[in-house]
């Protein structure tokens, strides 16, 4: 008889919950983006792609993109066999 205690989400049911909850906040973010398209905090016409309708989600995209694709390049570089601290 185990005693382990279940987690949250060690059932299917609640991660696909929790994906469509951030699926829907992302898409919240997306339309109040475009009722309330203002940069207050940059200089008109320093950076124009900056008012682009979704450049800042776009821009946090590819560079998670870029991080992810970063990392499994610096693991084949990084890594280290598994007896390695034997």
């Amino acid at each position: 008889m185990t005693s382990e205690k279940k987690h949250l989400f060690d059932q299917p049911r609640n991660v696909h919950r929790l994906i469509w909850i951030f699926f829907a906040l992302c898409a919240l973010l997306l339309g109040l983006e475009l009722i309330f398209h203002r940069h207050l905090n940059f200089d008109e016409g320093v950076f124009p792609v900056e008012g682009w309708f979704g450049f800042y989600a776009i821009y946090g995209f590819v560079a998670c993109v870029l991080l992810v694709l970063t990392a499994t390049q610096m693991r084949k570089v990084l890594m280290r066999r598994e007896d390695y601290y034997d």
